[in-house]
């Protein structure tokens, strides 16, 4: 079925302020549990890896400060300048994420800004972020039950079937909505936050000398001291940056300066705090290299330093969750997935939402992985890969804003661009020198999702094209059938893909019934290039006479159509009576016959089309239509 199909225009906004209701330090702490769950996890496994033994580092001075030294200044120019200073401020009416990126680009550029590559990377952004939200929960949750090896070895050949056990419990209570728990999860992670700061303090104390890591000097030494391996490390080191993406993504919920003061005055003292604890640690018990984190407490207080760490991984994992449900929604409504049902968990939050397709798509996918890798070590190439990736696209299109919007000086802005181009890309390179040692998961699944976001998009434009083709212009409809078609009471809303097509619905209904609707009203919806559209400019109506009428609604991509509701509230006032009991809606339904004699899109992707359009959500559905109100009318179609 098709309909109505989205059209992107765009717009800005001011991300400084925060929700109305909600104070600054209050929407901190939210950001903390929702925002900072997986990078601040990452103590759990960052540092273990980077000692992986096929990197031939040591626990000496010169390997500890030189790994510590590269975390300290990858969080100050990626995360800190890049992020929280740069592309945080690029966004699109206060949302971020790649979609929204693209979204504020096209807009402001409008024809001129670099079309085709701007898309494939957002889509191929948003196919890693996939990729990643699949990746997040089956390390976070494994690696702070690994955990449980450190309490007693008898625990370790159980350490995969509980890690199940858990993320299971986490997938199946998605339905339930997370309004409720979600309030403590800032107040768990300020507690995670302060607890692993006080392990590292601890550890700084013994051994004090270790503060100098902070020195670059350190990062020099250490690439001098063994080049290769040193380069192949930074694979590894990357995962103390995983998550960084959700300081931007994440930017609609709190506000750009909430999340800064939460990285700043909490997540870096904590984190840096903790990394150092760990390089003093193992300076003096180089034996606690096989579990650094866990062997920071002693053997009475792993217990609850484990219970602590799972929590934080559970919400980490819950953030990226709810994460994918968002950026489904966005690609849903911009145009790039076919109708899902999408729940609402919260009568009253707008973001608390629950699609069960994909919950259960990446709780299978997460499954998998923690049965098929058994081990967050044998996952982490995958995971960095996926994280190296989506911060690459997201600098190449941070700096279109840069340099064609903001219109920053040449130098300042080439500057920028080669440093953290350079930064990114050796990271990249790295990364992808583990391709055959789990680094191909994202990759693959990146291009599967991409795929099937590109197969979507273009099969809807083919099929609006070839409906346009066969359609009349309006005009010579009317003049045509209006005086000589029986009238009957009432009003019919024909749903349009196009506001200058003729809804084929209406054409069938004409030809098979041979009747019209006294009040006939051809309806567009139009999804926009910003989260929400002002309701003053939600709907708007062209008389064509002879009681037609053109309308069109107006969503944004983080809004959820509801037909009759904005039509009944565009109504009051104007001469277009709106009588749900005697309103009809029609829709069309399209069956594609997939064909290489139309050329179009390969056979095999016209298939891939023509299976995604019979399992999308119903429009009757979608757009909160009355079922007993609701008219399809079907036919086929070639593309």
């Amino acid at each position: 079925m098709t309909q109505p199909e989205p059209a992107v225009q765009m717009a800005s906004s001011d991300s400084d302020n925060p929700p109305r209701g909600t104070s600054r330090a209050a929407l901190t702490l939210g950001a903390l549990g929702v925002v900072f769950g997986d990078i601040g996890t990452s103590p759990l496994y960052a540092l273990q890896a980077t000692l992986d033994p096929r990197y031939r580092l040591t626990t000496s001075i010169t390997d500890l400060y030189g790994i510590v030294s590269l975390i300290f200044w990858l969080f100050v120019f990626v995360v800190t300048i890049k992020y929280v200073f740069i592309v945080m401020r690029c966004d699109n009416k206060g949302e971020g994420g790649s979609l929204a990126l693209y979204a504020l680009i096209h807009r402001q550029l409008g024809e001129k800004a670099p079309k085709r590559w701007l898309l494939t990377g957002a889509l191929f952004a948003t196919a890693l972020f996939f990729a990643d939200a699949m990746l997040t929960p089956a390390i976070s949750v494994i690696s702070a039950v690994e955990g449980l090896g450190v309490v007693s070895s008898a625990f370790k050949p159980w350490i995969v079937w509980i890690a199940l056990a858990i993320l299971t419990g986490l997938f199946a209570i998605q339905r339930r909505g997370t309004e409720n728990v979600g309030r403590l999860f800032g107040p768990i992670m300020l507690i995670y936050f302060a607890v692993i700061a006080a392990m590292g303090g601890y550890h700084i104390a013994q051994h004090p000398a270790v503060l100098t890591a902070l020195n670059p000097l350190y990062m020099v030494s250490y690439f001098q001291a063994h080049p290769l391996f040193s380069f192949l490390s930074l694979g590894a080191i990357v995962y103390a940056i995983t998550g960084t993406e959700a300081l931007y993504a994440d930017m609609g919920h709190f506000g750009r300066i909430p999340i800064t003061m939460a990285w700043l005055v909490i997540c870096v003292p904590a984190l840096m705090i903790n990394y150092m604890g760990q390089a003093a640690m193992l300076i003096q018990h180089p034996e606690f290299i096989d579990n650094p984190f866990f062997h920071m407490v002693p053997p009475s207080l792993t217990i609850p330093l484990l219970v602590i760490a799972t929590l934080a991984t559970i919400i980490a994992s819950q953030a990226v969750i709810s994460g994918a449900f968002s950026v489904t929604q966005q690609a849903v409504q911009l145009g790039f997935l076919p109708r899902l049902r999408i729940l609402h968990t919260s009568s009253h939050a707008q973001g608390q939402i629950y699609v069960p397709a994909i919950n259960w798509a990446l709780a299978f996918m997460v499954a998998v992985l923690v049965i098929g890798f058994q081990a967050s070590a044998a996952m982490l190439p995958a995971y960095g890969l996926a994280v190296v990736g989506t911060m690459l696209i997201t600098t190449l299109m941070q700096f279109v804003v840069v340099f064609r919007i903001w219109h920053t000086p040449r130098w300042q802005g080439v500057l920028g661009f080669v440093t953290f181009v350079a930064v990114d890309s050796v990271l990249l390179a790295s990364g992808l020198a583990k391709l055959f040692e789990g680094a191909w998961f994202p990759l693959l699944v990146g291009l599967i999702i991409f795929t099937v976001l590109t197969t979507w998009s273009t099969g809807r434009r083919l099929m609006r094209a070839s409906m346009l083709e066969d359609s009349l212009p309006l005009a010579v409809f009317i003049q045509s059938v209006a005086t000589t078609v029986h009238r009957v009471r009432g009003t019919a809303v024909f749903l349009s893909a196009s506001p200058e097509a003729l809804p084929a619905a209406l054409l069938h209904n004409l030809k098979h019934n041979q009747v019209l609707h006294e009040r006939v009203v051809l309806l567009t919806v139009q999804v926009e290039d910003v989260p929400q559209v002002n309701s003053a400019r939600r709907a708007e109506f062209h008389a064509e006479g002879h009681g037609f009428y053109r309308a069109i609604l107006h969503y944004g991509f983080m809004e959820d159509p509801d037909i009759p509701r904005d039509l009944a509230d565009a109504c009051t006032g104007t001469d277009l009576a709106f009588e749900p009991l005697h309103t009809s809606y029609f829709l069309s339904r399209q069956k594609l016959i997939a064909s290489c004699a139309v050329p179009g899109m390969a056979l095999w992707r016209e298939r891939l089309f023509a299976w995604m359009l019979k399992v999308s959500e119903s429009a009757m559905d979608f757009f909160k239509l009355p079922t007993n109100r609701v008219v399809e009318l079907g036919s086929q179609l070639r593309i």
